[in-house]
């Protein structure tokens, strides 16, 4: 169920697939679960980090208390704050009535900030604080407010990259990275595509499509750039083309580059171009002056046509109006382009 607070699950979340990585995570969920300690969830994009927030939640003391979720990375960063820890009425232009921000939505529950990677530096620093006091305070306040919540993370990015990079704080990542649960690609466990791929078709309503086994095992050999994502994408398209229909490897095939039905499949490979005739002369050439030829024959050309106007010469060869006055400074061009 959705709310403006995020999002509080009406049924349990589920973990699909038999293969050893997904065992060791759903073992470490059993014996996370009712810890304090905050949870950083890696993965690539689509793997199913949320669903790990879930059930770290569902498995827990707290599973009673409200699950928030946020991404951090689909809302605006002006507007970050105010949704992570609310605002008073008249904290800002539109702020007509106080609101509660996610922390107080989740308190004695699990807050889960999903790309936390993409939170703006700024925003860092608060959300640092109000994990080391537990406390926090909305916009346009200073009245603090205690929460109780724990805390889930998740990142498709290396934040170790991006600290090198000045984009993610080191202290706040070792604050995040209490215990760290890693996500596989879906391409690291083909073996549980059979079992995703059943267990979205029955999550489908009208008759339910199926897969025969060469189908699956050409699905079981793609790269999933998408992981678990494009997979449930898949075969809910699969199921808007062949409602309650059988998908063998022609019909996956098909579908996977994504042609209708009825589009014939090209047997051959088109014909490769022709090659492009060579430009280079023979012999040696000097590029640089050719180049710097080119750039002086342009500038002239455009400021004899505005009559030596600079602004108008720049923005007719998209340049900048200082730009271009120091390729003319650098090239010995005078202001009307005259020699």
């Amino acid at each position: 169920m959705k709310t403006r607070h995020g999002t509080f699950p009406t049924q349990l979340a589920t973990l699909v697939g038999n293969s050893n990585a997904i065992a060791n995570i759903r073992n470490e969920i059993e014996t996370l679960a009712d810890s304090h300690a905050s949870v950083l969830i890696t993965g690539p994009s689509g793997s199913g980090k949320d669903v790990v927030a879930q059930l770290l939640h569902q498995r827990s003391r707290r599973a009673a208390h409200p699950f928030v979720a946020l991404n951090c990375a689909a809302v605006a960063p002006d507007l970050l704050e105010s949704e992570m820890f609310g605002h008073e009425a008249g904290a800002f232009t539109g702020a007509l009535k106080a609101r509660a921000g996610r922390f107080e939505a989740a308190h004695g529950g699990t807050l889960f900030l999903d790309e936390v990677g993409d939170m703006p530096l700024a925003m860092q620093a608060k959300l640092l604080r109000a994990l080391e006091t537990r406390v926090v305070e909305r916009v346009g306040s200073m009245l603090p407010i205690a929460v109780d919540v724990r805390l889930c993370a998740a990142t498709s990015i290396n934040l170790f990259a991006a600290i090198d990079r000045g984009a993610f704080r080191s202290d706040l990542l070792y604050r995040l990275d209490v215990i760290r649960l890693v996500m596989p690609a879906l391409a690291d466990r083909p073996e549980d595509i059979p079992l995703l791929v059943a267990h979205f078709t029955a999550q489908l309503p009208g008759p339910a499509v199926t897969f025969d086994d060469d189908a699956l095992a050409l699905l079981m050999a793609q790269p999933w750039p998408g992981n678990v994502r494009e997979l449930k994408n898949f075969v809910e398209r699969a199921q808007a083309h062949h409602p309650g229909g059988r998908i063998d490897a022609d019909r996956a095939t098909r579908l996977l580059h994504r042609d209708s039905p009825t589009t014939p499949r090209r047997t051959t490979p088109p014909p490769p171009p022709p090659p492009l005739p060579s430009m280079l002369p023979a012999g040696n050439i000097d590029l640089k002056t050719i180049l710097s030829s080119m750039e002086q024959a342009y500038i002239v050309e455009a400021l004899q046509a505005s009559g030596g106007a600079i602004a108008a010469s720049a923005k007719r060869l998209g340049l900048q109006r200082t730009t271009l006055i120091e390729k003319m400074r650098r090239l010995h061009i005078p202001p009307h382009g005259q020699a």
